[in-house]
């Protein structure tokens, strides 16, 4: 594949690169750590992976981290996994999140705002005083450090409230959204068993309200060992028998305690989106995300005390624990908890607009629907406080970065777009936003500082300029310290580190260009391969989906047992349109000029929609399966999906192919 891009969309300006944080980083570690004083971000980069104990020790001097007993040494056994981050340390992420109440008691720490759009600001001093109190009565509950507590809660002040009163207990967060049915949410957290659940009475989401009390009731039967349940009336009905008010345990002017715990002591359970089987529970520690979140948010997002920090996301995503940690760096985070197309498609550039958002994250998904759609963000709000539009969830089409490119420019505006890609697993970024590199349409610009990420070959060779697997050949610390319910690591083990031993291979295909840049291309296991010729399910939606016609699509490519290969591309279609002729011949000449003959689809098959995961996801693997002729309750998780009957119109159509 051609990675030549000649000219770069973007380049960040000689005053933005002399004032980002990681200038400064730099120059600082260059006379404290012996990192190099020049050659920019990649010789910074180089330092950082081939000295990877003194760059992490420079992120926690640097960010001033509170250990309140010593570490040993920064990295005590490397392998992967098991890894050993910060030995003998001990510290509490909660107490770094509330430093910043200290100095800016009265400046909000939050803006909470809902479908009316109108931001609610809460005090970095109101904060601190609701953790202190909840903290309070979390203990007097009985929980102790490593007990879990649960969260069946929207994007609002109190989720992040009790986020880190649990966490300043030494206690084991975990959170799925309301939008979950029960089975998805008991899929989850009957895996940890929980001792205490804060939950809503419902939710606004699109105009409407949710009541979700009978979905609370059946999680309480179907977790018995919760010894607590805590109710937050978000739609002012009174509190179920037994349960306890959220108003009672947040009334107290308690002064925190910030339980120290070891730097790998376990902060949250995420999950993968469990689309074939039990979500996988991903626990990661306290150490490792507050060093991770301060690096990724601080250096590469250029967050401070004077940022606005916006992503459009649910609790039951790991950008929501991402926004959390803006705290640590004493910015305002923007909790919105709305439909992002309510009530129009602009609605997330009007919470940007109304909140003063610098840094405003959301979905490839979300930037195409409003160009589509016509949306013309720069002309109709007022975006000036916006630096930088990061995007993640999928990769960002190369139309997108020029739409979004040239919509600001024509305002005057000049905007720093970062796609950036990660993974629920770290918790983090493993490649994206650089305030000082340039931006080339459709690239990450580079890999994280600290992280070793490569595309290599099957038999473990890096390559550049190719299509390779993703890999990671160094620790990161946030990478899980285990699976929850996998005490022989087997499961961990067999997620990340059975095709290459000792090295994170996550499953995304990558190329990592001669310019350092990243160009991602979906999912390795759900990849088109056609005669030796592999191209990634994100190319071709890139492609089709720029026609207006169509609204989303999903490239499957499957063995067959003859040894021939069937590629049907499923469409669902724009309203209005037809899938005829002349559309059919527009699909497979788009595909077939702009990315290659061989992989125009065998079939073009009209949809009524296209499967996701419940962070919206679409589903290709699942889909793959039902197409093999796998029965649908043993090829998805059927809890993990968004629209069930849309698998059952695909495994109709595997029975109609038999």
């Amino acid at each position: 594949m051609s990675t030549a891009n000649p000219q770069p969309l973007w380049q960040p300006d000689p005053q933005r690169i002399a004032q980002a944080r990681i200038t400064r980083f730099q120059s600082w570690a260059a006379e404290h750590h012996g990192a190099p004083a020049d050659g920019g971000y990649p010789a910074l980069h180089r330092w950082s992976v081939d000295h990877l104990d003194t760059f992490w020790q420079a992120v926690t001097e640097h960010f001033d981290v509170r250990f309140s007993t010593p570490y040993a040494r920064v990295l005590g056994n490397r392998a992967m996994p098991g890894a050993e981050w910060f030995p003998g340390a001990r510290l509490n992420y909660a107490e770094h999140a509330l430093r910043a109440a200290a100095t800016r008691a009265d400046e909000p720490a939050l803006l909470y705002v809902d479908e009316t759009h109108e931001p609610r600001p809460v005090t970095w001093a109101e904060l601190r005083r609701q953790v202190g109190s909840l903290a309070a009565e979390l203990r007097a509950l009985g929980v102790r450090p490593g007990d879990r507590v649960s969260g069946y809660l929207p994007n609002i002040p109190q989720a992040v409230a009790a986020l880190l009163a649990t966490a300043a207990v030494g206690a084991v967060w975990t959170s799925c959204a309301p939008d979950f049915g029960a089975r998805s949410v008991l899929d989850r957290f009957q895996q940890v068993e929980p001792v205490v659940l804060f939950t809503v009475d419902g939710y606004r989401y699109g105009g409407k309200e949710h009541d979700r009390r009978e979905i609370v009731a059946e999680l309480r039967r179907e977790l018995p060992t919760l010894r607590a349940v805590v109710h937050i009336p978000l739609l002012g009905t009174p509190a179920p028998e037994g349960a306890l008010e959220w108003s009672a345990l947040t009334a107290a002017d308690t002064e925190p305690e910030f339980e120290q715990v070891p730097f790998d002591h376990p902060l949250w359970v995420l999950y993968s989106s469990g689309t074939t089987g039990l979500p996988k529970a991903i626990v990661q520690s306290q150490g490792g995300i507050l060093v991770e979140h301060l690096k990724q948010l601080g250096l590469h997002c250029d967050l401070g005390p004077e940022d606005r920090f916006f992503w459009y996301t649910s609790t039951g995503w790991m950008m929501w624990n991402f926004l959390v940690s803006g705290l640590l760096t004493g910015t305002t985070i923007v909790l919105y908890d709305g439909s992002p197309g309510y009530p129009d498609t602009g609605a997330q550039w009007r919470v940007a607009e109304r909140t003063g958002a610098t840094l405003y994250g959301t979905s490839a998904a979300y930037v195409m629907a409003c160009r589509k759609a016509g949306v013309h963000p720069s002309r109709d709000y007022d975006l000036s406080n916006v630096q930088c539009v990061a995007t993640t969830g999928s990769p960002l089409p190369p139309d997108g970065f020029r739409w979004l490119h040239d919509e600001f420019a024509a305002s005057g505006a000049d905007l720093w777009i970062a796609s950036v890609s990660g993974g629920t697993d770290v918790c983090s970024c493993f490649a994206g936003a650089v305030p000082t590199l340039p931006v080339y349409t459709g690239e990450l610009q580079a890999p994280g500082l600290g992280t070793d990420l490569q595309a290599w070959d099957p038999a473990g060779n890096p390559v550049i300029d190719e299509v390779g697997e993703l890999v990671v050949t160094n620790p990161m610390p946030s990478m899980p310290i285990r699976f929850w319910n996998d005490p022989d690591g087997s499961r961990y083990h067999e997620s990340y580190f059975d095709t290459y031993p000792g090295v994170w291979r996550h499953g995304d295909w990558i190329t990592v260009t001669s310019r350092g840049t990243v160009i991602i291309h979906g999912r390795s296991d759900s990849t088109l391969n056609r005669q030796g010729v592999r191209m990634g399910s994100a190319d071709i939606y890139e492609v089709v989906e720029r026609l207006p016609e169509i609204k989303e699509s999903l490239v499957i490519g499957i063995e067959q047992p003859d040894g021939g290969y069937w590629m049907p591309l499923f469409v669902h279609l724009a309203p209005g349109a037809v899938l005829d002729e002349a559309l059919l011949n527009r699909i497979k000449q788009a595909i077939r000029e702009q990315l290659s003959p061989r992989h125009v689809p065998d079939e073009v098959i009209e949809v009524p929609g296209v499967p996701h995961t419940l962070t919206g996801k679409r589903i290709e693997v699942p889909v793959k399966r039902l197409l093999q002729g796998t029965p649908l309750e043993k090829a998805v998780n059927p809890g993990s999906i968004d629209n069930l009957d849309l698998l059952t119109y695909f495994e109709n159509l595997a029975r109609k192919r038999a």
